[in-house]
């Protein structure tokens, strides 16, 4: 399957296969045969994205005879950035300008289609109208300025979809539409009544949830009871102190699931009777909010009745709150069978018969099975990165500790194979984001890279992270370069106190937030590092919240809130502390970064030359937030390696071929 993904791809992009290679660098820079897979509904075909140098294709292959019957490719930068079967026979499609290895692909609101069989590719929605190389003649419709994509496919009407779209302007109003899925012809259903929104429907097809926030980054939840009733407001962030937003409907419709923050502590799943309004708590976890949704086998692919949870617990697992249903057997039977990883169900046939399976852990990128449901077997189907062997790769640990304030933080240790876990040199590597976003128990090249090169990685969901509820996230409010940095910094007494980490060999090295948690742990904590890292970094945040490329009002409240007013944060930014750091620092960045700007880079250079500080830089001018270009991806993590080693010295070889 791997092969016949990758022979597709190049035939149809005409791109020369990457050379294999288990040499270190390489084996980390080199991009993934895949990004998803999904099963048709009568199992029939599968369809799924393949990444290449600077540009993504959709590859549909028939499962009979494995052979490739379709392709869709729009060139260079273009990438399928989500992808959904509409019925048997025809895939929708979203596709995406792709800016830097960090940031998500932004999607560009056209919605295409292409059939299984090559017939009907066409954009249905969108402002895209040129001609486009894409090996077919795309029949476009219309010019128009706004963003689609898809609520329901609508199963059981193969004909139609219902899809929202918004125009290109910052915190606008959006609606729902049927749209025919061969003529592209749309019929409005409903309006928003809540600015930014997602809808839900019911398992008719009814638009019943609409969930946004407004200019001052408050989330709202509408509800209307069906087809021509108003809206009427469920819940408001601001007054009610929480958040709360819909799972799915029961089978019959009358219990929706909604999952809702709580005061102190991690989420609940709620069933809610729209009839009476009666609320019931059907499921929470001690100490992890759920991270995905289990939904029972159904009629339906984008409304199925909820059924259970995914968990972040340390490491993945399940729960249901449905314990009799189909689903939780076969979650139940698959863990047995995968013991020890990490199972997720990525797709299943109409009929529930056939399911596509993904196996992953901390040491394995991913394996996807088809398992027949009714003879209980799991084929292999292909690896998302088979040059990887789970058993040569690096063990993450799941750990807890306190705070110096009391609080219980959770954070991985990812060990070099081999070294056992005492005495190590390590890297603390704190994440981007940095609020609502978490660590978690999988596969990661950083990490895995490092402990190869013979380090120890330490990774800690200080406060404003995600994952573990709503105090533990608004804990971090206005907290930047105070108590984030302090969980940080406790952290690595933490693994200094166990004995992990060689308290004289500790960097610590960052991303984006990570880079200003980098800049500012060398700034506050002079004696602690070795030497400091930033990669896409801000260090002046009075700059950050002054930047012009987030014009929109909720941005700018998002930024009141949690990070503050600039006349407080002068003191908390690294520029203005540089003659606080004693160690050296390497700085990377990309001159086309509009989220962090490289003139944060340029800056902190300059301030630190100023001190007196040893400063290495790596820019490139082309690259925005993160770097994308695998032989720029490779020179960083070469001198990446190359900075660590020789400030830290790690009994390891750091090959860079």
């Amino acid at each position: 399957m791997r092969t016949l993904l990758l022979a597709a791809a190049l035939a149809i992009a005409g791109h020369p296969a990457m050379a294999a290679t288990v040499v270190d660098v390489d084996s980390y820079v080199k991009l993934d045969d895949f990004d998803q897979i999904k099963l048709s509904p009568n199992g029939d075909y599968y369809a799924a994205s393949v990444p290449m140098e600077g540009k993504s294709v959709l590859v549909i292959i028939r499962r009979a005879d494995q052979k490739p019957t379709a392709s869709f490719n729009l060139g260079k930068n273009k990438y399928v950035y989500d992808f959904h079967w509409v019925n048997p026979g025809l895939v929708m499609l979203t596709m995406a300008e792709k800016i830097g290895a960090l940031d998500m692909p932004l999607p560009t609101g056209n919605l295409y289609t292409i059939g299984a069989e090559g017939k009907e590719t066409d954009l249905l929605v969108g402002q895209d109208v040129e001609a486009m190389s894409t090996g077919t003649h795309i029949q476009v419709k219309k010019q128009e300025m706004v963003a689609a994509q898809l609520v329901d496919d609508l199963p059981g009407d193969d004909d139609n979809v219902l899809i929202s779209t918004r125009p290109f302007n910052n915190d606008a109003y959006a609606q729902v539409e049927k749209m025919d899925v061969h003529s592209g012809k749309r019929k409005v259903v409903v309006r928003s009544p809540v600015r930014n929104a997602q809808f839900f429907t019911d398992h008719q097809g009814v638009v019943r949830f609409a969930y946004g926030w407004d200019m001052d980054s408050a989330n709202k939840l509408f509800y209307r009871s069906g087809d021509g009733a108003q809206w009427s407001e469920m819940n408001d962030e601001i007054s009610n102190q929480h958040d709360e937003w819909p799972l799915g409907f029961s089978a019959d419709d009358r219990i929706a699931y909604l999952q809702v923050e709580q005061p102190t502590g991690p989420d609940a799943i709620v069933a809610l009777d729209v009839a009476s309004g009666n609320r019931t708590q059907v499921f929470r976890d001690d100490d992890s909010s759920p991270q995905f949704t289990i939904y029972a086998n159904s009629e339906r692919a984008t409304a199925e009745a909820p059924v259970g949870v995914g968990l972040m617990d340390g490491k993945p697992r399940t729960a249901f709150f449905d314990n009799a249903a189909p689903e939780a057997r076969l979650y139940r039977s698959l863990e047995a069978a995968f013991q020890g990883d990490a199972v997720y169900i990525t797709s299943k046939t109409t009929d529930g018969t056939l399911a596509l399976v993904e196996v992953q852990s901390d040491r394995n990128p991913g394996d996807f099975y088809l398992f027949d449901t009714v003879k209980k077997k799991a084929d292999l189907l292909v690896s998302r990165r088979d040059w990887f062997d789970p058993a040569a790769m690096a063990e993450k640990r799941p750990f807890t500790f306190a705070a110096r304030d009391g609080m219980k933080l959770h954070g991985y240790l990812t060990l070099p194979r081999g070294a056992g876990d005492k005495q190590l040199p390590m890297v603390v590597l704190p994440h981007g984001g940095p609020i609502g976003v978490s660590e978690s128990w999988n596969f990661e090249d950083e990490p895995q890279l490092l402990a190869a090169a013979g380090y120890a990685v330490l990774q800690v969901d200080f406060r404003g992270s995600g994952a573990h509820g709503r105090d533990y996230r608004n804990a971090g409010a206005r907290a930047w370069g105070g108590a984030m940095q302090d969980d940080v910094t406790d952290a690595t007494r933490w693994a200094i106190a166990q004995g992990i980490a060689d308290p004289q060999r500790i960097c610590i090295y960052g991303a984006s937030y990570g880079a200003y948690a980098a800049l500012m742990g060398v700034a506050r904590e002079p004696t602690l590092y070795r030497c400091a890292v930033g990669y896409v970094g801000v260090y002046d945040l009075p700059r950050m919240l002054s930047n012009r490329e987030t014009p929109a009002a909720s941005s700018k409240a998002w930024m009141r809130q949690w990070v503050g007013e600039a006349s407080q944060l002068v003191g908390k930014s690294p520029i203005n502390l540089a003659g606080q750091i004693k160690v050296p620092v390497f700085l990377a960045a990309g001159g086309q970064d509009f989220v962090a700007p490289i003139e944060h880079s340029e800056s902190m250079e300059k301030a630190l030359r100023a001190a007196g500080v040893p400063v290495e830089t790596l820019y490139y001018r082309t690259e925005g937030h993160g770097f994308f270009v695998t032989d720029h991806r490779r020179e960083y993590f070469r001198k990446l390696l190359a900075f660590l080693d020789g400030h830290l010295g790690a009994a390891a070889t750091t090959a860079t071929h």
